[in-house]
């Protein structure tokens, strides 16, 4: 009888580390998946789309070797694209779909929503974010180690200065704060570092220290190219700049220095990945959040032209997103993607072509893309709600090639063509602009020698938008003009993707059709989560000098001696009242 124990005892010991190598071995096997998401940078401001401007020879290098998606949809702001990355789903099926966290509001990402982080954790990655949040912090359980990444070296706001990661609200009576961190613990010993330096040392350091038994999901998410404090908005370093003496404009020369130097990061972080013998198993996507604020709040004098509108606008400018795929996984690589594909598709794309399983109650919105993606398939029809914002009254969405417009944003500030760039300021360098991509660090790492000089030219016309006039029409016809604060219009991006010719009073019943779809997703969304209101609890004063969590602070003010729910009750009835006053 002892002797069938222990004989049952050793089986079921050997079955254990027999199922525990098959385990680690299931794991180490899945790639290593590297976000690069860019912060409010245009479409016209990397060199793949033909500006010559603004030559980015390894941004472009990983979209010639790789995908380059022409069609890239992501919402128009940061807070809501970033939860759309993290979530699968649309800002409306979260509550994200107004707005952005403002530093001293007491709201975030819903924690019922599991993110992407913590989805690959379960499934063996380590994870990580370097970088920017954006998704609350007013509650400790908020921050990103609290949500699915094991390690977050970075900053909470939108924003923070380039040098010293401060964040200043001029408008506020509040002391400066310092908004970096090494996971909870504020870090000023970067102080002085420029940002896009700081992170890319820390992504280096992430790959180069993993341990490759697990496979390594990182998000590096550039402060790059946004604008910094409002006192001090456009930094870069002197060398940087100096590259750009062809761009008259100061601010749009300092611009490109920090496109420059986002663009060197790209070559580091690639590299990294090959030295560490990691980049034959990873997948790499590369993103702006949003398009270009080229002016107004925020504004960095980036360019989204041909395209419409510009970042928090319904308009192309404002909506499409400069992006790249690469991987040694793809089945098809070197080619021009025309498949419409939005922010919502990333979780279930990355976790399909990773082998991670979903849970089937996440009710994503987007789907997986990565079969046809690497098999270069005929691009699929698409349905997206790009903006739908009660508050400020507007709403964008697309039915295949067809898109629909309603109401605006800033009272109709950004609905022109903003950022055409002077065709006497281009690079002196692209007149060789071939060989500026095969010289290129990226491509040095990825060695591909099926990339051609005539490939890339071929493969840059291809993604280099023109809008040409309809034949025999002209936009400026009293039936082709857009209002779109008096009435709807819509517009067949097929034909016109410069968004120039309403067909609205045309097409009246195709009008009704898209204006019938939008209220039926209407339907299906939920209550803004933000809370409008401005709690000096947050104050980095009362925090040793740092933006951190508050709910738990008395300020001494009669705020600070309300009860954690209360103050949560005032603010909500605060925020209704917000919405009534907005909607009236």
């Amino acid at each position: 009888m002892n002797f069938t124990m222990s004989r049952c005892l050793e089986c079921l010991l050997l079955l254990s580390i027999l199922l525990c190598f098959a385990n680690a071995s299931d794991t180490s096997t899945k790639p290593n998946i590297i976000i690069i998401m860019i912060d409010d940078m245009g479409m016209n401001d990397v060199s793949f789309h033909g500006s010559n401007q603004i030559l980015t020879p390894n941004i472009d290098a990983l979209a010639y070797n790789g995908i380059l998606l022409n069609r890239h949809y992501v919402p128009n702001l940061c807070t809501p694209s970033r939860a759309t990355l993290l979530t699968g789903k649309y800002p409306i099926h979260t509550g994200m779909q107004h707005f952005v966290i403002i530093t001293d509001e007491p709201w975030g990402l819903p924690k019922q929503e599991r993110l992407m982080p913590e989805l690959f954790r379960d499934a063996g990655y380590s994870t990580h974010l370097v970088g920017k949040w954006h998704l609350g912090f007013w509650r400790k359980d908020l921050t990103p180690t609290m949500r699915g990444f094991d390690h977050h070296f970075g900053y909470y706001n939108g924003y923070i200065d380039y040098y010293d990661h401060e964040v200043r609200l001029l408008d506020r009576n509040y002391s400066a704060g310092l908004d970096l961190r090494r996971d909870l613990e504020p870090c000023p010993e970067a102080n002085g570092t420029y940002a896009t330096e700081a992170f890319t040392s820390e992504a280096k350091r992430i790959i180069e220290q993993h341990d490759k038994s697990k496979p390594l999901f990182m998000v590096l998410s550039h402060l790059a190219v946004h604008t910094g404090n409002e006192d001090n908005p456009m930094q870069a370093p002197e060398e940087e700049v100096a590259k750009f003496a062809h761009i008259k404009d100061p601010k749009r020369r300092t611009y490109a220095g920090m496109i420059s130097s986002l663009d060197k990061s790209v070559g580091q972080t690639m590299r990294a990945l090959k030295d560490n013998g990691m980049l034959n198993n990873s997948i790499v996507l590369l993103y702006s959040d949003n398009g270009a604020p080229t002016v107004g709040i925020h504004s960095n004098a980036g360019s989204n032209y041909p395209y419409r509108g510009q970042k928090e606008s319904p308009w192309e400018g404002g909506i499409r997103s400069a992006g790249a795929l690469w991987s040694p996984l793809l089945q098809e690589q070197g080619y021009v993607s025309n498949q419409a594909i939005h922010a919502i598709d990333w979780l279930p794309t990355l976790a399909g072509a990773a082998g991670v399983s979903l849970p089937q109650d996440l009710q994503l919105d987007g789907i997986n893309l990565w079969p046809s993606l690497s098999g270069n398939a005929e691009p699929k029809p698409r349905r997206f709600i790009h903006v739908l914002d009660e508050v400020f009254g507007y709403s964008s969405f697309m039915s295949d090639t067809l898109k629909y417009v309603n109401g605006s944003s800033f009272n109709g500030q950004y609905d022109h063509w903003l950022g055409e760039l002077d065709t006497d300021e281009n690079d002196p360098l692209s007149e060789n602009y071939g060989e500026q991509v095969l010289t290129s660090e990226v491509h040095s790492v990825l060695s591909s020698r099926g990339l051609t000089e005539d490939r890339i030219l071929q493969m840059r016309s291809q993604a280099t938008q023109k809008c040409p006039p309809i034949e025999g029409e002209d936009p400026l016809e009293p039936h082709y003009r857009c209002e779109p604060l008096s009435a709807p219009c819509f517009f067949d991006l097929s034909k016109d993707p410069c968004e120039r010719y309403n067909l609205a009073k045309l097409y009246p019943r195709q009008l009704e059709q898209l204006a019938q779809d939008v209220e039926e997703i209407r339907r299906s969304a939920i209550p803004s989560a933000r809370v409008p209101v401005s709690d000096k609890r947050a104050n980095p004063a009362l925090h040793n000098g740092n933006w951190e969590w508050w709910n738990t602070t008395k300020s001494g003010s009669s705020a600070g001696t309300c009860s954690d729910k209360l103050w949560i009750i005032l603010c909500s009835i605060l925020g209704l009242a917000y919405l009534n006053l907005s909607q009236w």
